[in-house]
């Protein structure tokens, strides 16, 4: 085994011709910037390779923050053989031929770490494979995926791996990295200081785009360095990193659904302008907007389901971008109405006891009685008509006999909801009167 930071064997040093990221891959774990959390001494990772032994892991984090170099790196600090497999490229032949691979080095008593890129990528039964040989010790499995493992990877799976969760690289971990890469080229990039700032930013804490970006940069000869409208002409756009259908998905609208309900419409306009800028579909966004008003505002303030089904409309009359600024209305409508989750707490209840009460009969004086039969049996007799009272109140049982009325909806006193509660303490107190005088 080589010392904790010791040199990277298994790799060859790249060509002075390689891309200015190949250039600048670590060849010691010393060298990985931006995750010291996990390979420093004192992480996780880092007392693993210090003890000499390591534990089947998997790496979760953004893309370009060093998840396939720090599986590179480990092998070579620990003394194992290194396997690489991608799971967008890979199958059940691939993976047998890595595992019958593993095989043969243990017997010439030299462990396999078995990295796979996207492990995510593979489904349920394709991870299931792993088990037997990650539990046999045939392999130390270091996984990479950007999603999160609690949804895309098998429970099984999870419970014989740590995971490990690396960070999205921060501004001082990306000017490092353009540091490093002005001293390979030996030059400065060819920007201002406000242009690099840009470029660090629009890298979005992936360090290999910011390395692409750079490389492009050097590639072109100028009279005066770039400053960033000139430099954002010249490179292509970043997309913020953002897959619909999976975790960054949830988090966002997450973000703003909480902010939303926190009374924040800085934040929420925030949070939706990310949404909306990275490609998501208007009209989910809208869709949730329709849903929030009524679980977290009801009828605190009636008007907010008004506007997201206007805004909706709005929408669809008008299309992108002008009506975009439709759903921002209703998104600040919704971020400063008064809040209230007694509509949704209700319709939990209510569909609690339903479930529990089963098929229940009303009472008879509530059912209609159109035949002669219906009547003579009961149906209908003795029904108050409300509007035949002197306060349009009757005053009338309208639960099954089996029930005692319940307090299923609950109004807060906060927004149209305080008048609401008004009505329910008058119309409480006048039934008790009826049935006082009863």
């Amino acid at each position: 085994m080589t010392d904790l930071f010791g040199s990277q064997e298994q790799q060859d040093i790249p060509k002075a011709n390689a891309p200015l990221a190949d250039r600048l891959r670590p060849v010691s774990l010393d060298e990985v910037i931006g995750q010291e959390h996990l390979t420093g001494l004192d992480g996780a990772i880092g007392r693993m390779v210090a003890a000499g032994t390591l534990s089947s892991m998997i790496l979760w984090g953004p893309p370009g923050t060093g998840k396939t170099s720090i599986a590179r790196l480990l092998a070579d600090a620990v003394g194992m053989h290194y396997k690489p497999i991608s799971a967008v490229f890979s199958g059940v032949a691939d993976l047998k031929k890595a595992f019958a691979e593993a095989e043969t080095m243990a017997r010439t008593g030299k462990q396999t770490l078995l990295f796979v890129d996207e492990i995510h990528r593979f489904n349920r039964a394709q991870q299931d494979g792993f088990l037997p040989f990650v539990e046999s010790g045939v392999v130390t499995l270091v996984g990479a995926t950007t999603e999160n493992p609690s949804f895309e990877l098998n429970a099984a799976l999870l419970s014989r791996t740590q995971v490990m969760v690396l960070r999205r690289l921060d501004d001082a971990a990306l000017g490092t990295l353009l540091d490093r890469a002005e001293a390979a080229e030996q030059r400065g990039l060819p920007i201002t200081v406000d242009a690099r700032s840009a470029l660090i930013s629009s890298a979005d804490g992936d360090g290999r785009f910011l390395l692409n970006q750079a490389a492009t940069l050097f590639s072109i000869v100028l009279e005066n360095p770039l400053d960033p409208p000139a430099m954002a002409a010249l490179l292509q756009k970043r997309m913020p990193v953002y897959d619909k259908d999976r975790e960054g998905h949830y988090n966002l609208i997450s973000a703003l659904h909480k902010s939303l309900r926190g009374s924040d419409p800085q934040a929420a306009l925030y949070w939706m302008a990310r949404m909306l800028v990275a490609g998501e579909e208007p009209l989910y966004v809208l869709r949730r907007l329709v849903r929030f008003a009524s679980e977290d505002i009801g009828l605190a303030d009636p008007q907010a389901l008004v506007q997201c089904l206007a805004a909706k409309d709005a929408y669809e009359f008008l299309g992108s971008p002008e009506g975009e600024l439709a759903i921002v209305q209703a998104c600040l409508y919704l971020a400063t109405a008064p809040k209230s989750n007694a509509a949704y707490k209700a319709q939990k209840a209510a569909w609690k006891l339903a479930r529990e009460t089963g098929s229940l009969m009303p009472p008879a004086h509530i059912l209609n009685a159109p035949t002669k039969l219906m009547k003579d049996i009961g149906y209908g007799k003795s029904y108050a008509y409300d509007h035949d009272a002197d306060d349009g109140f009757s005053g009338a049982n309208y639960w099954p006999d089996e029930v005692p009325p319940a307090s299923l909806y609950q109004p807060v006193e906060r927004g149209f909801e305080r008048k609401v509660n008004e009505r329910l303490i008058y119309w409480d107190n006048l039934r008790k009167s009826i049935k006082g005088n009863g």
